[in-house]
This record gives structure tokens, C-alpha cells and sequence, in this order.
């Protein structure tokens, strides 16, 4: 997939969320919730990936899939990475930056959320 696409898809998902915003940190298109990341285009080892948080509670299940990994310098505050050089099913970036929100956002967001 090209930066450019998978920045179309970043934005069109992290965009519906309430309060969310796009900046740039370290040279990166970066999603905000309020003042806090939730998802980032980068790219590790020469390849494009998407960032995002997670909740302790899902560590072992993004272990199994080979396509995520612990986000370097970020994995000790629950970052981790999907790879994004290949097609990633939408459902399944949808829902990483969906949790990945949720661990961020503020109760007022999060019930805009619900009552979308």
C-alpha cells in the first residue's frame, strides 16, 4: 500500500471520531484525541506502519498476528505497530484505532462515541 493511500484510510477512520484532530509529530501524520496520540503513519525498518495504543489485556493476542509488532520506543506505554506496505483489511485497522482511541479519549468523548 502507498503512504498516500493508507493516509487516506488513516484519515477517513480517525477523523469520525468525536474531538479528534490531525497533527504532525516528528514529521509524521499524527491523530490526537484532545491532546493525546492515538494513532501514527510512520515507518520502522524501511517499512510504512501505522502506530497505535493498545490495552494491556490484548498484548497476547497482537503477539499472534505477524503483520503488528511492539512499536520501537514506544512498546513500554503500550504502543505497537501494524504493518502497512501491504494491503491491511480496513475492518482490522478500523478496530485497532477504534480501541486505540477509546484508551485516550476523555468520558465526553467517548460518549459522543456511543451515541453516534
Amino acid at each position: 500500500m502507498t503512504n498516500e493511500r493508507i493516509l487516506v484510510m488513516l484519515r477517513e477512520i480517525c477523523m469520525q471520531f468525536p474531538e479528534a484532530c490531525e497533527t504532525v509529530k516528528w514529521g509524521n501524520p499524527t491523530f490526537e484525541a484532545g491532546k493525546k496520540m492515538f494513532a501514527v503513519l510512520d515507518h520502522y525498518d524501511g517499512s510504512v506502519c501505522v502506530a497505535f495504543r493498545s490495552l494491556v489485556d490484548d498484548t497476547n493476542e497482537l503477539t499472534k498476528d505477524p503483520t503488528i509488532f511492539p512499536a520501537p520506543y514506544g512498546a513500554k506505554h503500550g504502543w505497537w505497530c501494524i504493518r502497512a506496505d501491504k494491503t491491511i483489511p480496513r475492518s482490522k485497522l478500523a478496530s485497532l484505532i477504534e480501541t486505540s482511541y477509546r484508551s485516550v479519549a476523555i468520558k465526553r468523548m467517548l460518549t459522543a462515541l456511543d451515541n453516534q
